[in-house]
């Protein structure tokens, strides 16, 4: 009986080129801790500079915006230009019809000009969550995919809830003011003057969505560029652009809400114009004086935050 001879096993070694790892590895980290913080040192410093120039910040404004904006763009590409979209639109917004806002604002500012405050309460909590996500993905982009990773997916969600939240607070006051539309109370839905805290108008409702789907867009279409994800995973991010105005609209109308109730309106006779604080020549339109201007903001953008947070959980 002959027996079967066993087929010999060939080895196919290959050979491995470690050279290409170090060589892409090494320009990974030259783009992540070289060239994007050189990037967002020289952008940043030129547009603190130029918005200080034109009256959009005041010094302490340019100096807390030039450290914000340092750190989104060092962070991601995509993250800086969330912030500049909300910033550049928003003060070009500011500028528009401004004659009749100082008719009408008790508190104009030529150019709408901004200090650190005003700086810190529109970025503070998206530059934390930038600075967590960083540290979370090494600089990676990531695309929002909660299946990859929920703590990521919803701290970036926090992050698109808060510059929709602003931007779409921004352009519904400033295209609200410009309206000729009477406001009304969102309390109550009674006819009130023009800068009274709490006054809504359908105008400055569809310019806060129309404000959130930018900041969506901004997302989207910087995030073909800088992120690597499956064709379903990336198909799924249009939804980011119905979210964020639907978080431009809902940051609007939480801040309406906590300014006819804990923001204090009244209307001077002496200086004809709607005013934030008590006095012997002031009748008062609504709210208490618990919150001003820049914490209703900062608990609008909170909550919006949140909110979103849990929305793109549930929705990538």
């Amino acid at each position: 009986m002959v027996g079967l001879r066993k087929p010999k096993k060939v080895f196919v070694i290959t050979q491995l080129k470690p050279e290409l790892g170090v060589k892409d590895l090494i320009e990974e980290s030259m783009e992540k801790f070289l060239i994007r913080p050189l990037v967002a040192l020289v952008v940043s410093s030129a547009i603190a500079l130029r918005s200080f120039k034109r009256k959009s910040l005041d010094l302490s404004g340019a100096v807390l915006g030039f450290i914000v904006m340092s750190v989104h763009i060092a962070v991601g590409y995509r993250f800086g230009a969330l912030l500049l979209v909300f910033f550049f639109t928003s003060s070009k917004l500011t500028k528009v019809g401004e004659e009749k806002k100082r008719k009408i604002d008790a508190d104009f500012k030529e150019g709408g000009q901004r200090n650190w405050i005003q700086v810190l309460s529109n970025s503070g909590i998206a530059m934390v969550l930038v600075v967590i996500v960083w540290k979370l993905t090494g600089g990676q982009d990531k695309c929002l995919d909660s299946k990859e990773s929920t703590l990521i997916t919803c701290l970036i969600g926090g992050i698109i809830g808060q510059y929709s939240c602003c931007n779409g607070d921004t352009w519904s006051s400033e295209i609200g003011m410009l309206s000729d539309a009477q406001p009304r109370l969102i309390t109550t839905f009674k006819p009130v003057r023009k800068g009274t805290n709490g006054g809504v108008t359908t105008t400055g409702l569809l310019a806060a969505a129309a404000a959130g789907s930018v900041i969506g867009l901004t997302f989207v279409l910087f995030g073909l560029f800088t992120t690597k994800c499956t064709s379903n995973v990336a198909l799924k991010q249009l939804l980011v652009i119905p979210l964020a105005a639907m978080a431009g609209l809902c940051g609007s109308v939480i801040d309406s809400l906590l300014g006819a109730t804990m923001q204090f309106s009244g209307f001077c006779t002496v200086r004809n114009k709607v005013v934030g604080k008590p006095g012997p020549t002031v009748k008062k339109i609504s709210g208490l004086s618990i919150l001003d201007n820049n914490a209703v903001n900062v608990v609008s953008i909170l909550l919006t935050t949140l909110l979103t947070s849990i929305a793109c959980l549930y929705i990538f």
